[in-house]
């Protein structure tokens, strides 16, 4: 665990707080915990919201008796973190800047809650990021001079990109008090491009003092809301478009170029409107936003010539969650880590199908094929102790004792709770243990020490028909062991072809610690268990 989520607070500030009080359930990378107070006193302020993330160690909330003063916590005195621990009103602006555009990186939240330093009305506008790969752009033409008007929608400049020329489009009203740069010069993203603001207002200690990476007393123009379910980051580097789009080829009419401003464009292509039939009321005749909002086609007119598309291009986006980002992290290092390779088998099922169905006979037991695979991998690995090892720099570690990690989906992603001991275990105790620990792991109720501890893993996607399939190894066990579905189909026996069942299995191992032999060698003695399954009785 790097951070956490607050998923419900179970008090609220003026509660009095007992020691062993139950104060918030906190969601982890892994699940949500109930979070203990280990101390005595009234809640007088809490942190961080329900729904909101934070880092180990940062400011949760503050105990102490009724009444005390605490503002000088707050403000960055006593014990709590400076950054996090600023008052109510600095808060909640932070608070707003990381709903509006997460990816924002802590400069630009610096320079936005520093922008009491700026004239009132003054914007500066920096060097937007047109496309995902830029860098650096330069200005290619100003179509605007200092002391000109500025309207919203109005193209400021056409800046030269990696990849194409693009105009860029205002997003603030005012006057262009200052250029940052010169036609044909150039500058790194964030870099300052232009200042507007109120007529006559002296912005030359602005520009003077600029700097994309510290910049204290410079606030970036802020885009506004866009009309899908994406909204554009309340302090943004003035990017027009979508990151990861490139805007549209600008339309052609008979008599040339049609000149209309990017966001109109993009409007138009939502609404699905032929811009050859819009009146432009910007500049030059120019089609701007507000002639989008406002286009009324004539009665019975219809685009002709052109086809216009009806559907909408859409998206939603989905805060990854603690545990999808601790997924993330750990398969990645994982994957790029550990030297992966895999052996597949193919092991006839009919002995072990008709044990099961025996072994269910018996009053009140009922066991499973993924129990049966976990009692046999255990009992496997004792034969095999190099499969059941772990690597470090310096040396290898070779587990005597054998605790089996369970693969098991939830709706967030992946867990593996662990079956411990397992080669100790009968097959209607690890039947047992599996289904409680899979229960619990749905409801988000493991605790730490149920899913670490793990010697080897079995991920097993046959009852979703799955016939083979590859797993990423579960560190820092030295291999995992992933189970298809079991297979009616013709096989041969005695030299005739007959119907059989059979079950595809593959085994990744980290080539550091298993060998291609000594895999192999595993999953000889695998099968004899699987495909004898009497034989784990004695």
């Amino acid at each position: 665990m790097e951070e956490g989520t607050v998923a419900t607070w179970l008090k609220k500030v003026g509660d009095k707080i007992e020691e062993g009080d139950i104060l918030a359930e906190i969601e982890t990378d892994k699940a949500t915990m109930e979070f203990e107070s280990f101390n005595e006193g009234t809640l007088l302020h809490i942190g961080v919201q329900e729904g909101e993330t934070t880092k180990v160690d940062e400011l949760l909330a503050i105990i102490g008796d009724e009444g005390e003063d605490i503002s000088d916590l707050l403000n960055g005195g006593g014990n709590a973190s400076a950054e996090d621990s600023n008052a109510e009103d600095a808060k909640a602006e932070a608070s707003d800047e990381v709903e509006s555009n997460k990816d924002e990186t802590t400069e630009t939240e610096e320079a936005s809650n520093a922008s009491a330093d700026l004239p009132e009305g003054v914007i500066v506008v920096t060097m937007p990021r047109l496309s995902d790969t830029m860098e650096e752009g330069t200005v290619a033409t100003w179509l605007k001079k200092v002391g000109d008007s500025v309207e919203e929608g109005d193209i400021l400049a056409e800046i030269e990109t990696d990849k194409a020329t693009m105009e860029f489009e205002s997003f603030q009203s005012g006057t262009l008090l200052e250029i940052g740069l010169k036609e044909g010069e150039s500058a790194k993203v964030d870099e300052l491009l232009a200042i507007i603001g109120p007529a006559g207002t002296d912005v030359s200690g602005v520009a003077a003092n600029f700097s994309a990476s510290s910049a204290p007393a410079a606030k970036k123009e802020e885009a506004p809301k866009q009309e899908t379910k994406k909204e554009a980051p309340k302090t943004a580097t003035a990017s027009t478009e979508t990151k990861t789009k490139a805007p549209a080829p600008t339309p052609v009419t008979e008599n040339g170029r049609l000149y209309v401003s990017p966001l109109a464009k993009k409007l138009a292509e939502e609404k699905g409107i032929n811009l050859t039939k819009v009146q432009g009321s910007g500049e030059n005749g120019r089609i701007i936003k507000r002639d989008i909002e406002n286009y009324e086609p004539a009665a019975g007119a219809a685009a002709v010539g052109k086809f216009v598309p009806s559907g909408q291009e859409d998206f939603e986006d989905i805060p990854n969650s603690q545990m999808r980002k601790a997924i993330a992290k750990s398969l990645t290092k994982s994957k790029f880590s550990a030297p992966h390779y895999y052996l597949a088998v193919e092991f006839n099922m009919d002995n072990a199908m008709a044990f099961r169905a025996q072994f269910n006979s018996i009053p009140d037991t009922k066991i499973s094929f993924n129990d049966i695979v976990v009692k046999a991998c255990a009992l496997a690995l004792k034969q095999h102790p190099q499969v059941n090892s772990q690597w470090f720099d310096d040396k290898m570690r070779l587990n005597n004792h054998v605790h089996i990690g369970v693969a098991v989906a939830v709706p967030d992603g992946l867990v593996v709770p662990v079956v411990r001991f397992a080669n100790e275990q009968s097959l209607p105790q690890i039947g047992a243990e599996v289904k409680a620990l899979a229960g619990k792991a749905r409801n988000k109720k493991l605790t730490p020490d149920e899913m670490s501890g793990s010697t080897f893993t079995v991920s097993n996607l046959g009852m979703f028909g799955i016939d083979y399939f590859t797993s990423i190894i579960n560190q820092p066990n030295s291999a995992i062991l992933s189970v298809g579905a079991i297979v009616q189909k013709p096989v041969v026996k005695n030299g005739e072809i007959v119907v059989g069942n059979t079950m595809k299995l593959t085994l990744a191992c980290d080539h550091r610690t298993v060998d291609g032999a000594t895999g192999a060698e595993f999953l000889q003695t695998l099968r004899g268990y699987i495909e004898n399954p009497v034989t784990m009785l004695v």
